[in-house]
């Protein structure tokens, strides 16, 4: 992750306080269509790969967010999950998941929210969640903090793994590869208070912000869904890594996200699974 110093000459550029206004009314303009519709969805329909789903609100929100920006940020590129890449010459981009938890959102489930990443060269610098059903935003600056509506998050602190409680996914290719994180998720609901599955990756992050959990990790993710949480986590005193090793890397589609007083154990023990066996289940 970036530390502040880092992007010194960029600050001097543009207005940050500002980007983050705008990232944080994007993900007010998702919560406020994502409620209107809520147990009203008109079509759903297959991305083509099985629990991988788009319904009009996902397009909907994505479009009217996009709007916005382009009014309020043109010459800023957008990373959009439907509709895809819009380059500009800049090397900032905003990353958009419109609904994160599509499948919650079309059962019903009310576990889901709207995520807006502001990214620097490949770095996170600016999130902001909105969970629609708890009536939270979540939001970061670097160097500014992290919050929850007006209220400023720290992680959680646990003494040890065993004290914790985790939360992860399975990426929609899970059914056809063995790195698919079942064998993680069995071993460490042993090692832990328990492993939560919430299928909404960014709200997952920021719930770890929150100290709401303590740790998450998962593999198989699109920039979209961790640009967000990625600095909202690192920004409430948290550690964002790749794992079992390695530095956070937006691209690579792995994270882990935790209180810094279980991340050494925590790597430790997820570099000790080994894949499950993908055909007991086939």
């Amino acid at each position: 992750m970036f530390e502040l110093s880092e992007i010194e000459e960029l600050v001097n550029q543009i207005s940050l306080p500002r980007l983050y206004e705008i990232a944080k009314n994007s993900a007010q303009i998702g919560n406020e269509i994502l409620k209107i519709n809520y147990n009203k969805i008109q079509k759903i329909s297959s991305k083509g790969r099985k629990g991988d789903l788009v319904t009009n609100v996902d397009l909907e929100v994505e479009n009217k967010i996009k709007e916005y920006l382009l009014e309020e940020t043109p010459n800023i590129s957008i990373h959009a999950e439907e509709t895809g890449k819009l380059n500009k010459s800049s090397d900032l981009t905003w990353c958009i998941d419109p609904l994160d938890g599509t499948t919650n959102y079309s059962h019903g489930y009310p576990f889901f929210g709207s995520s807006i990443g502001l990214v620097y060269k490949n770095k996170p610098i600016i999130g902001a969640i909105s969970v629609p059903y708890l009536n939270e935003l979540y939001s970061a600056c670097i160097g500014l903090g992290s919050f929850c509506n007006d209220s400023k998050l720290k992680v959680s602190s646990p003494i040890n793994l065993s004290d914790s409680l985790l939360v992860t996914g399975f990426a929609y290719d899970r059914f056809e590869v063995e790195d698919n994180n079942y064998a993680e998720f069995c071993y460490l609901t042993h090692k832990t208070r328990g492993v939560r599955r919430g299928g909404a990756a960014a709200v997952d992050l920021a719930f770890v912000a929150a100290g709401k959990v303590d740790g998450y990790w998962e593999r198989g993710l699109e920039v979209w869904d961790l640009a967000a949480g990625a600095i909202i986590v690192n920004e409430a005193g948290g550690t964002i890594s790749d794992y079992p090793s390695g530095e956070f890397n937006l691209s690579s589609g792995r994270i882990l996200g935790c209180s810094p007083s279980i991340e050494k154990e925590l790597k430790k023990e997820l570099g000790n699974v080994s894949p499950f066996n993908k055909n007991l289940y086939t």
